[in-house]
């Protein structure tokens, strides 16, 4: 067989490491692997790299895709779908293991379902919101940057008797605050899943001062929309939209550092961690399922077994469809959350 290897959407520790299983499985069956260049891009495109024993020496703690990245949906470019189509079959490709998270599998989903075409999934995203999986790879290192970041927020926030906000990623859920923000010891954590309001959050503050504690650490998510009692809503994002139709998230930090210095009088300070999040070298268990997963892949194209996306179900390995994996995020629930306000204030 000959396969091909995608990785698309942004890039995140870890994709390395699949690419990496996925061919050594795949080369010791005797099948050939190509890897496509800039995610979707490639095969409307048709921009393809060989995937040799050299080229994939050294990946397993290397940050970043070796074979680049995109947000490029070819549903929605002009003639995308025919020229993935085509080139596809102009390569002999014979299968696909499309890496990525909810918009690069749900384009490999909806081309499965209406074209059968051959592909298997993996689920990439530091953001953790694919359903049908606990976990996806690249969450946990993004989990432990922004806990670092947080914990070396803490020395300088109380030296200067400062609030100090801390903006992470996450699009519209929450995962990486709360998971980050509780490792971090933070006092206060706003996520989209569970508004609360402005005025809720400095009430908290301001208890926790009273208390003599001069200083507090408050993580926002990037998608968290600023919510105050009167039951307004204000969202932070620019106004252009990518390809998948998703607008560009970030900003909510600043704002919401405004809004507490001047609802307190609290000195405020912000720090955006942004795509620090998403680079440098994979954690350990990042690497360890991010090879699980990709030995997955390549087992389920060895059988046939396309439209399907290997998950994590517990500490076992299993396969799901592309359709149940994209049909919705997978957003924090209110028991989680419970955790976090546990050390509120």
């Amino acid at each position: 067989m000959q396969v091909g290897i995608l990785t698309g959407g942004g890039d995140c520790p870890g994709l390395n490491a699949v690419i990496r299983a996925v061919a050594r499985r795949s080369q010791v069956r005797g099948d050939e692997v190509v890897g496509v260049r800039e995610g979707w891009r490639g095969l409307v495109d048709g921009i393809f790299d060989p995937l040799g024993p050299r080229e994939i020496s050294g990946l397993l703690p290397r940050g970043g895709t070796i074979l680049g990245t995109s947000r490029t949906n070819p549903f929605r470019a002009e003639g995308g779908v025919d020229a993935v189509l085509r080139n596809f079959s102009e390569k002999r490709l014979d299968a696909l293991v499309a890496i990525g998270g909810e918009d690069t599998l749900g384009v490999a989903a909806r081309l499965h379902r209406e074209h059968e075409f051959p592909v298997v999934g993996v689920p990439k995203t530091i953001d953790n919101d694919l359903s049908a999986t606990d976990y996806t790879f690249g969450f946990d290192t993004a989990v432990w940057v922004c806990t670092e970041a947080i914990d070396r927020l803490h020395t300088t926030a109380e030296s200067h008797n400062r609030v100090m906000v801390v903006e992470v990623m996450g699009r519209h859920t929450g995962w990486i605050a709360v998971m980050s923000g509780i490792a971090g010891g933070a006092d206060l954590i706003l996520i989209p899943e569970q508004p609360l309001t402005v005025e809720a959050a400095c009430a908290e503050l301001e208890k926790r001062h009273l208390r003599g504690k001069d200083f507090s650490i408050v993580v926002v998510s990037e998608g968290y929309e600023l919510t105050y009692a009167s039951g307004e809503t204000r969202a932070v994002a620019e106004e252009t939209l990518d390809q998948f139709g998703h607008v560009r998230l970030g900003g909510v930090g600043a704002e919401l550092a405004r809004e507490i210095e001047d609802r307190t009088g609290f000195e405020t300070r912000v720090t955006v961690l942004g795509h620090v999040q998403r680079g440098g070298s994979p954690t350990p268990r990042d690497r360890i399922l991010a090879t699980r997963y990709g030995l997955k892949a390549a087992e389920l194209v060895t059988e046939g077994r396309f439209g399907r996306m290997a998950a994590l179900h517990g500490d076992a390995i299993v396969d799901v469809s592309l359709e149940e994996a994209t049909a919705r995020l997978k957003t924090v629930p209110e028991d989680w959350y419970t955790v976090a306000r546990a050390f509120f204030g």
